[in-house]
């Protein structure tokens, strides 16, 4: 079963009785508001829209409906749909017993002799883990034009040979993290990052992840506006808490 189908599985049972109240499709995000007011994300992947294009199908008829209508989005072939579908099962997750409010790049175990394998670009973390390891490969689908930058299609040669992997959880929205996984059998650490992240452990333990760093939305509102006025990671400050989860064999 694949990652995102799983995570929909073992968490359609919270969504009887629940509606999604506000419903926002940016640049950058989906962002979807349960009616108790708990709200979620995912990357929306615009640029990977279906049928449609670039445009929501049922736009105007989201907000009031079920969350388990928008939560199978999950299960379509059009990444903005699954976006939104995974956004809305983000919204149903607390933080899970053991995690820590921090930075997943404070707690992850990367030494001086490490290769580290990034499958999406953290910006922010680029300096620190090249001045932490041996050597830092970047995989990007869309910047990989940039120097150290690698095309997306890359790492499937090299994360077999990293000790630490990063791997952005938007992945788990466009399904590309079901083939990245299995490369990363040598990886001592294996980290899911990012607000897509679905804080969802057991999905993640039996496959060999080690950390997952997501977040819990903490002005529902403010995060609402922020997608809607096409606002992405950077923007989203205070208006989310970074959490970090340790995952034991």
């Amino acid at each position: 079963m694949a990652i995102i189908d799983e995570i929909h599985e073992r968490l359609r049972g919270r969504l009887p009785g629940r509606t999604a109240a506000e419903v926002r499709v940016g640049l950058g995000y989906a962002a979807v508001k349960l009616d108790d007011g708990r709200c979620g994300l995912a990357y929306s992947f615009r640029e990977e829209a279906g049928e449609g294009g670039c445009t929501m199908r049922e736009a105007g008829t989201l907000a009031g409906r079920p969350a388990s209508d928008l939560a199978s989005w999950v299960k379509q072939p059009d990444a903005v749909a699954a976006a939104v579908g995974l956004a809305t099962l983000n919204a149903l997750v607390d933080p899970p017993e053991g995690a820590t409010k921090a930075d997943l790049l404070e707690l992850i175990d990367i030494r001086n002799d490490d290769v580290v394998g990034m499958v999406g670009f953290f910006i922010p973390w680029v300096d620190t883990l090249r001045s932490r390891a041996r050597a830092l490969h970047i995989f990007e689908r869309r910047l990989q034009y940039q120097p150290g930058v690698l095309p997306d299609w890359a790492a499937g040669m090299i994360l077999p040979e990293c000790d630490v992997v990063i791997i952005s959880g938007t992945t788990v929205v466009n399904r590309t993290l079901d083939a990245l996984l299995p490369c990363c059998k040598k990886a001592r650490q294996i980290a899911i990052a990012g607000p897509t992240t679905p804080l969802v452990p057991d999905v993640f333990r039996s496959r060999g992840v080690t950390l997952l760093g997501g977040v819990r939305v903490l002005d529902p509102d403010r995060a609402l506006r922020i997608v809607g006025e096409g606002g992405g990671t950077r923007s989203f400050g205070k208006t989310v808490e970074k959490i970090t989860v340790r995952l034991e064999p």
